[in-house]
């Protein structure tokens, strides 16, 4: 979120309280000049909220598609293109890696011999809105059925039929609302949303772009998928 140092100063507790949820970027005449931020997510003090200098290139910035093509040209950090704003993706702990490195392994060997290839972050997916609006993004596992088709200098210019992301506390916010949306709108099949704090899969059906159904798994039930007969994973096996 971006507000101004006006908001800020006249509003200081609403959005000290907004901060331990999502970081607060801190504009003075349009220009991003503080991050206010929760030391907890930060893995330093829980419960505190801090200031701090923001990259001057990066996280919560606003940008255009060229920006951002621009600013992470020759960069190594990983990053996020969605809906106009540039997103850090963060080193993730050992329980996501785990689960990821699981639920990898089933659907590769799910789909030896099938026409569609599951690929595994970190691996750039553009989509784009149907209002012109050009996303990028590092989904943690993505089923692609078009590969062939849609190779172009090495890189896939199509959309993903399955995509999967492992739930993370500094991307949960992003993972369950704004990729649910844009996979969604951008013609994404199903999204899994896989959690493993709580051990539970969730699976997002899609069709015409609109939401058709979704189901919750838990252990030791098994996460089905509607787009793919077939093709399932058992919790107790994902989440050890």
């Amino acid at each position: 979120m971006m507000v101004s140092s006006t908001k800020v100063q006249n509003r200081f507790g609403k959005y000290l309280q907004l901060a331990v949820q999502e970081e607060i970027i801190i504009t003075r005449n349009g220009v991003p000049v503080a991050k206010l931020c929760s030391l907890k997510k930060a893995g330093i003090f829980p419960g505190i909220v801090t200031e701090e200098a923001p990259s001057p290139d990066y996280g919560g910035k606003k940008a255009t598609y060229q920006q951002f093509l621009s600013l992470t040209k020759d960069s190594e950090t990983r990053c996020e293109y969605i809906d106009g704003e540039i997103h850090m993706l963060a080193s993730p702990r050992i329980e996501h890696q785990l689960a990821l490195m699981e639920l990898f392994v089933i659907f590769r060997d799910w789909f030896q011999g099938k026409p569609c290839t599951p690929l595994i972050a970190p691996f750039d997916i553009t989509l784009k809105r149907p209002d012109g609006q050009i996303n990028v993004v590092q989904p943690d596992i993505m089923v692609i059925c078009d590969l062939e088709e849609k190779l172009q200098n090495g890189y896939y210019t199509g959309v993903p039929t399955l995509i999967i992301e492992v739930i993370s506390e500094s991307t949960a916010r992003i993972d369950l609302i704004k990729k649910l949306d844009l996979y969604m709108s951008c013609g994404v099949e199903e999204y899994w949303l896989a959690n493993p704090q709580n051990k539970e899969i969730t699976v997002h059906s899609f069709k015409e772009q609109q939401l058709a159904g979704y189901t919750t798994y838990k252990p030791p039930e098994t996460a089905v998928s509607q787009v793919f007969p077939g093709l399932c994973a058992e919790l107790a096996k994902v989440f050890r």
